[in-house]
């Protein structure tokens, strides 16, 4: 796996696990832009051809 693919799964990743701790913190605020971050993340994974939900982007 290249380095570009690694940090993109790596930043599908953060963006996630970020998602997860303010949807838990039920902050509205953290929640939108922890998901703009996902949504930026998966959507440049994608532009490089990552299918996230395939490529492993979901493992810890």
């Amino acid at each position: 796996m290249g380095t570009v693919t690694e940090a993109l799964l790596a930043r599908v990743r953060a963006a996630r696990a970020e998602l997860a701790v303010a949807v838990a913190a039920d902050d509205a605020y953290s929640v939108a832009v922890a998901q703009d971050e996902l949504d930026d993340a998966v959507r440049l994974a994608r532009g490089y051809g990552l299918d996230v939900e395939v490529a492993g982007a979901d493992e810890e």
